[in-house]
């Protein structure tokens, strides 16, 4: 007979949220549920984007030193050389190298996709770059920053890299999103807000929200025998991104904040685990799958039209089909 208590106790923790999205919440469920790593990666290629610090570091880390072969995408030459290096070291294997373009640029992101395409197949894709800015600017291609590393960049290699991820039978593509995401409902013209209206905080969640959106989307458009979807958050995670953006939430709620590995452990483990190929485009927390709408107002009357109308926006401003 199966054990209720895990199933209970992750339920109360999930109604709590403080309590469940912090180191707590991870310390829990992890020791109750027995969790142990996913198979190892060897032979498996992973692509991610955002790994030069926090929970992308120690995704990159953690998938290394299972065995993937691992690529991953940085905007600076020297501070890629010196991740690489310690990824290298932190893991103990040798097969880890980097491509250098910022993933809010469209043009550098054709260009990534061509190297990557070239390889083979690519059994994952992780999306983690992130961008929250205190004041609006501008990707190359003249997009708000925030909207083209997360959103727009994301897509383009998704669907550049379609043809290598159904090669491998299926492909993963993991998305890390924000517990910020569950306070905004989507809405396609915010996400080019002006100057003039412009709050980073709110700019990033939308666009969170918009990721989980495009996710329904690409499961719904891909077969899932030939690639997954899914989105995942970490919690509230002890990074730079949030210590720099949000430093008075980092002050207060430091002693509950997951480390990068604990906030990483769901998107390895999706990486990884058979779980993850028998549905496409859920959205998981602590290794389970959640409901994506925590507050009434935030869900749409016409998830179907929302998913069309984002995903032929993206592929406007991409210049993509």
């Amino acid at each position: 007979m199966t054990n209720p208590l895990p199933l209970v106790v992750d339920k109360v923790l999930e109604a709590t949220v403080g309590l469940s999205f912090s180191r707590v919440g991870y310390a829990t469920r992890s020791r109750l549920e027995s969790w142990i790593d996913p198979p190892s990666l060897a032979g498996r290629r992973v692509l991610i984007t955002g790994a030069t610090s926090g929970i992308g570091f120690a995704a990159a880390a953690h998938l290394a030193s299972l065995g993937a072969t691992l690529t991953f995408v940085a905007r600076d030459e020297a501070r890629a050389q010196t991740t690489a290096a310690a990824l290298a070291r932190r893991s103990h294997n040798e097969r880890i190298d980097y491509l250098v373009g910022d993933v809010g640029d469209l043009v550098a992101i054709r260009r990534v996709a061509d190297i990557v395409g070239q390889r083979g197949p690519l059994d994952v894709l992780i999306h983690n770059a992130g961008a929250l800015a205190a004041t609006r600017s501008l990707s190359p291609q003249g997009f708000e920053t925030t909207t083209a590393v997360q959103l727009l960049g994301p897509f383009l290699l998704t669907q550049l890299l379609l043809p290598a991820l159904c090669g491998a039978s299926p492909g993963r593509v993991l998305t890390v999103s924000s517990g910020g995401m569950y306070t905004q409902r989507f809405d396609l013209p915010s996400l080019e807000e002006a100057d003039d209206h412009y709050d980073g905080v709110a700019t990033y969640a939308r666009v969170k929200r918009a990721q989980l959106v495009l996710t329904h989307e690409w499961a719904r458009r891909v077969a899932w025998t030939d690639t997954v979807f899914h989105a995942m958050h970490p919690g509230w995670t002890d990074t730079p991104g949030l210590a720099s953006s949000l430093p008075r939430f980092h002050t207060a709620a430091r002693r509950l904040l997951r480390t990068p590995q604990q906030g990483a452990d769901t998107l390895v483990w999706l990486s990884g685990t058979r779980d993850a190929l028998a549905t496409s485009g859920d959205f998981w927390f602590d290794r389970h799958r959640r409901y994506e709408h925590r507050i009434p107002w935030t869900r749409s009357s016409d998830p179907g039209r929302d998913q069309v109308a984002l995903w032929d926006w993206c592929v406007e401003r991409t210049k993509s089909h």
